[in-house]
């Protein structure tokens, strides 16, 4: 049987020319590599080496054997290399799922971080709701999700990891852009954009009590999936929303922010991944996300 340890006394050999130089090369005594070099050829079938007293030189089925040699030599490192690149979450790829507030928020400073310490790995993208991204989580179509609890389901690990309040977005024509802040009874008679409760469960009940608290039910006039599309919407003038501060970012024209005068809720960012995953690519994610969170 050939060894890897037979092709790397055979590329000494053939490199120094010289059984005595390769075996101080190889940190072994000389008579022990001849006999190694015998056997390989008598395993091989062909001769390596014209040898003389004088001289050692390559056959040419010897040249042709080296060069194929450092070949798969070089093929063992890389796939070395490679194995432990993705031992250590280094190499490979994560498929994750994110609501599109995410995008302005926590999303872009992860990614950033992530792909500046593990450029190797490969970030596949999906933008969701919550409730399909749980669908996908289960299901192993995505890795990580970055979505809005609560999550029950005891198959996901779920972590908190932004807490924002949210903000009263107005068309930029309304009478009440002039406020510094806006008490919800001034919205009482002002159709809302909503997004649909199975978004964010918590997040929308929380809304609708504060209006409740406030005396009226918010007369919801248009509900949209992405929040993109809710401020989209403000703009247009279809009405007014309560949207999570980070929208801001959107720099979106024809928008204008105000803070509420009543304590504002929290709208909640988590990642989740499946419990029993413990791929080193999730956990250098997740290392990372931390990381992220303690610098903001």
């Amino acid at each position: 049987m050939i060894e890897l340890r037979h092709l790397r006394y055979f590329i000494a050999v053939a490199e120094e020319l010289h059984f005595g130089r390769a075996a101080e090369r190889l940190h072994m005594a000389q008579p022990p590599l001849s006999q190694q070099i015998k056997q390989l050829e008598a395993e091989l079938g062909f001769q390596l080496f014209h040898r003389t007293k004088r001289s050692v030189q390559l056959t040419e089925a010897g040249q042709v054997f080296l060069a194929e040699s450092r070949k798969l030599l070089h093929q063992l490192e890389q796939a070395i290399q490679t194995g432990r690149q993705v031992s250590r979450g280094e190499k490979g790829q994560l498929v994750i799922g994110f609501v599109s507030s995410a995008a302005y928020n926590v999303l872009p400073v992860i990614l950033r971080r992530f792909r500046s310490q593990v450029p190797a790995v490969r970030l596949e993208l999906h933008e969701m709701p919550t409730n399909e991204q749980l669908d996908w989580l289960r299901d192993g179509k995505i890795d990580i999700g970055f979505l809005r609890p609560p999550v029950e389901d005891k198959a996901l690990q779920v972590t908190t990891i932004v807490r924002e309040p949210m903000v009263v977005a107005l068309p930029e024509n309304h009478p009440l852009t002039d406020a510094s802040q806006i008490t919800l009874s001034q919205l009482a008679n002002e159709g809302f954009i909503l997004f649909p409760r199975p978004l964010s469960p918590r997040a929308y009940d929380q809304i609708i009590s504060l209006c409740q608290q406030a005396g009226f039910s918010p007369n919801v006039v248009q509900e949209a999936m992405q929040m993109q599309t809710i401020v989209s919407l403000v703009a247009g003038g279809i009405g007014v929303s309560i949207v999570p501060v980070s929208l801001e970012n959107m720099q979106r024209t024809g928008v204008v922010y105000k803070p509420l005068a009543e304590p504002a809720p929290c709208a909640e960012i988590a990642v989740a991944w499946r419990q029993n995953d413990h791929s080193p690519s999730i956990q250098r994610f997740l290392e990372i996300v931390n990381q992220a969170m303690i610098l903001r």
